[in-house]
């Protein structure tokens, strides 16, 4: 049992919470029994490291069995320990090291088999949308969803926490260039449609049935949204109602809601 809270080992575990760490290795954090789950489902092969407390363990026998199949036998270590190596107060009795698996924009947008629903956010900075959309991305169905340079990193532990398990669902790329990316989506037949409060209502993109094809979102930044020459080289900019009071709409709520319009619409045309 892993008992040091000081060792090289805990500390290199820790260290993953910062982006210069998982940048140098490979490797991202993984916390609590159902991340874990997940990567052992739908990733196994991404899995490096399983740490656990032995009451987690006696919790969740299936993770260890799981773990044993996939070649990642978990090492039981001490609350001390778990505590940490964790990037948040409540581990859940487990901690897992992960290499990063980032997907590319060329087989997202391949020839073969293209996809029909795409999310393309441009300068998302905070972790908890990004990973929310991320999440409500793989809820509605979508394909995948790319991140350009300029959108915070993908596993940093917020936005891995946020997806809830979402991360090891949908494929996601990672440091492309805006505008390549809309040029590969054109070419795979899907047009562009920006999110922003300058763009028409959802509504009537939707009444005259522009969401009833395949269709890539552009999402922009929290507080300034897309710049002009983001808008630019979108095919369209809608923007979505607000009918209350609201001043404004979270990023990561407007996102769900487009990106389910099309799911809707998608699904109705069929």
């Amino acid at each position: 049992m892993l008992d040091n809270p000081r060792s090289p080992r805990v500390r290199a575990v820790a260290a993953l919470a910062k982006r210069e760490a998982r940048s140098e290795t490979g490797l991202f954090l993984l916390e609590g029994p159902q991340a874990t789950r997940e990567a052992l489902t739908y990733r196994p092969e991404a899995l490096v490291e399983v740490f656990a407390t032995p009451t987690a363990l006696e919790r969740h026998r299936d993770l260890a069995d799981a773990a044993e199949q996939a070649d990642a036998p978990v090492e039981f270590v001490s609350e001390q320990v778990l505590d940490a190596m964790a990037d948040t107060v409540t581990p859940q009795g487990f901690v897992a090291v992960c290499r990063q698996f980032p997907a590319s924009v060329k087989s997202i947008f391949r020839g073969d088999e293209p996809p029909r629903l795409v999310a393309i956010l441009e300068e998302v900075r905070d972790p908890g949308n990004l990973g929310t959309i991320i999440r409500a991305a793989d809820a509605a169905g979508a394909d995948a969803v790319v991140l350009t340079g300029r959108t915070v990193d993908l596993y940093n532990p917020k936005v891995v926490r946020s997806t809830t398990g979402s991360l090891f669902h949908v494929p996601v790329a990672v440091g492309a260039e805006l505008p390549a990316v809309i040029e590969r989506a054109r070419a795979a037949g899907l047009p562009v449609l920006a999110a922003d409060v300058k763009g028409g209502d959802l509504l009537e993109a939707r009444a005259e049935g522009v969401l009833d094809s395949p269709v890539a979102w552009l999402f922009g930044n929290e507080a300034r949204g897309l710049p002009d020459e983001a808008l630019e080289l979108a095919d369209r900019v809608v923007k979505v109602p607000i009918y209350g009071r609201a001043e404004s709409m979270n990023l990561a709520t407007a996102a769900s809601v487009c990106l389910y319009e099309s799911a809707f619409a998608q699904r109705s045309a069929r």
